[in-house]
Parts: structure tokens; C-alpha cells; sequence
């Protein structure tokens, strides 16, 4: 009979792994169909080493496209709103749920906003993405002249021709050797700076639309739910400007914001004293630098054309329109 394992035992490793995003994603069941879009295939397409972090990118995007919609449809709902409101011939009714529009559109601009960080961030991967699709070359190369000289050794083991096979697998070698130092320091700069951004944007996106979300609760008090029987009038709204200052209140508050993150350090270039621009160029200067398929020309660009792409301008806060 199969010995129990104690309930601490269990509930101690399943603790464990749902700190991992590998092992829920063992457990979850496999779906029966795998969908095919554009974006599978030019992943497949991408050289093998940048693959998963070209799949990655086309995912951010659409996530990125996701906030950005979700941005206009708070924006339309809160027309909506207004239009309602305005419908209603309740004159309270109608300049809260006017105000409170104002505040919904407000806080769906902060998803664009929010949008506009995450292609900044997005932007730092691509930097690991062209590194990761320049060192290909140079590892295929390596392998190509390790597998002559295996074949060579073994079918004529006296060649002339092993010595200079060998000494191009020095130089391949040597081509390598610098171009993976260079991935493994794009890797983990790039990788920092992506999520710094990302990781700072969502802080500052929940902030503020904390700040709007509680100014926008102050105008429901304005709103008199007291029940009425037929025939009964209801005393005059009288709330405008008081509702009118709760906008003010949330523009003075969104002005003020300051971010109060604590900044993630960088050792980059401080200790190498090499930049971006001249780290790529000592890649393509080691010939390590190509890729395949013209099919990627547009999406994969290889190292020796890579330029970093405009970069959004991080926008202010617009001040609450009324």
C-alpha cells in the first residue's frame, strides 16, 4: 500500500509551485486545437535563438492594443453617461453623471498612457530580440566548421585541409566568443530597463487612477437618494460647484503626482564603457552579425541595420477637461 504524504508536505510544494508560471503552466491541460495567426509563423520564420522572444514581442503588442482600446471604449461609455444623464431632465442626475463621464474618460486616458509605456518597454526587447538574431550566424558557423573537421577526421584523417579548418574554427570561435559576451550584456541591461519601465508605468497608471477613482466618489454623495412618495417635489440641486471642485480637486492632485518608486541600479557601461551603438558594431565588426528568410527583413532587422526605434514621449497627465 502506497505510503500518504502528510497534508504540510502537500500544501507546502503546491505553495511552492504556484510561485512559478512553469509549473501552472505544466498543470494546466493542453487545448485540444492550436490556433495558427501571422504572428506563429513569423516566429517560426525568425532565426531559432530569437524565436521565443519574437513571439513574445507580437504578444506585447496585442496586449498593448488591448489597453489602447480599452482606453476608447471608457472614453465613449463615459460620453454615454453624459448623454444619459443629460436625457434623464433630473438636473441632478444629469450634472453628476456629466462629471462622473468626465472622470471615467480621465481615468481610460491613463490606459492609453499606459499603452504608450508599454511600447517603450517593448522596445527595450526588441534590442535583446536583433542581439539574440545577429548571434545565430556566428553559432551556426562554429557548429559548421566543427562538423568538417569531425566528418574531415573521420573519412581522411591526414587532410591537408583539416589545418585550415582549424584554424577558421579559431577564428569562428574567437567571432562567437565575442558575440555571445555582447548578447549576455544586452540580455540583462535591456531586460532590466524593459521591465523598470513597464513595472514603473503600471504603478503610476494604478496611482493615478486611484486618485480619480476617489475624487469620482465624492460627486455620488451630491446625488440625494432619498425616497420620495407621488406628488412630492424633490428639493432643487444645489451641488454644482461643490461638484465642480471635486474636477479642481482631482486636476491639483494629478499635477502633483510624483512617482515615489525606489530606481532599479545599472552596472551597464559604467563598468565596459561600451554604449548600445558601439557594442553592435564590435559584433558586426566580428562578422557575427545576419539573418535569415527575407521574409523577416521587415520585422527582424539584422544587427548591422538595426537602429533604435522612436521611442513614445512619455505624456503628462492632461489636466481634468471640463
Amino acid at each position: 500500500m502506497p505510503m500518504a504524504i502528510p497534508k504540510e508536505l502537500t500544501d507546502i510544494t503546491h505553495r511552492n509551485r504556484a510561485l512559478s508560471i512553469r509549473s501552472r503552466r505544466d498543470r494546466e491541460p493542453a487545448s485540444g486545437r492550436h490556433k495558427f495567426s501571422i504572428s506563429t509563423f513569423r516566429g517560426i520564420q525568425a532565426p531559432e535563438l530569437s524565436r521565443k522572444l519574437t513571439r513574445l514581442i507580437k504578444s506585447e503588442n496585442n496586449a498593448i492594443g488591448a489597453y489602447e482600446a480599452a482606453g476608447r471604449e471608457r472614453s465613449s461609455i463615459a460620453a454615454q453617461l453624459s448623454d444619459w444623464g443629460e436625457s434623464t431632465e433630473d438636473d441632478a442626475i444629469s450634472d453628476i453623471s456629466d462629471k462622473l463621464g468626465v472622470m471615467l474618460a480621465e481615468i481610460g486616458e491613463q490606459e492609453d498612457l499606459y499603452a504608450q509605456n508599454l511600447e517603450d518597454s517593448r522596445g527595450m526587447l526588441k534590442h535583446i530580440r536583433n542581439m539574440e538574431a545577429s548571434v545565430q550566424p556566428s553559432r551556426d558557423q562554429r557548429q559548421k566548421v566543427t562538423d568538417e573537421i569531425a566528418k574531415l577526421k573521420y573519412k581522411d584523417p591526414n587532410s591537408t585541409r583539416l589545418t585550415t579548418l582549424e584554424h577558421e574554427l579559431v577564428r569562428a570561435e574567437a567571432q562567437n566568443l565575442v558575440a555571445e559576451a555582447q548578447l549576455s550584456n544586452t540580455t540583462r541591461t535591456k531586460l532590466k530597463e524593459a521591465y523598470d519601465i513597464q513595472l514603473a508605468a503600471t504603478i503610476e497608471r494604478a496611482e493615478k487612477q486611484i486618485i480619480l477613482a476617489r475624487h469620482a466618489r465624492r460627486l455620488l454623495n451630491f446625488i440625494d437618494d432619498s425616497p420620495v412618495v407621488p406628488g412630492d417635489t424633490r428639493t432643487a440641486y444645489d451641488h454644482e460647484l461643490h461638484a465642480r471642485q471635486v474636477l479642481e480637486d482631482a486636476e491639483t492632485d494629478l499635477r502633483a503626482w510624483e512617482p515615489t518608486i525606489e530606481p532599479i541600479t545599472s552596472a551597464a557601461n559604467v563598468a565596459t564603457g561600451t554604449s548600445d551603438q558601439e557594442a553592435e558594431s564590435l559584433v558586426n565588426a566580428t562578422g557575427a552579425v545576419g539573418t535569415s528568410g527575407d521574409s523577416m527583413a521587415n520585422d527582424l532587422p539584422s544587427a548591422s541595420k538595426q537602429q533604435e526605434e522612436p521611442q513614445t514621449e512619455k505624456s503628462e497627465a492632461e489636466p481634468v477637461p471640463y
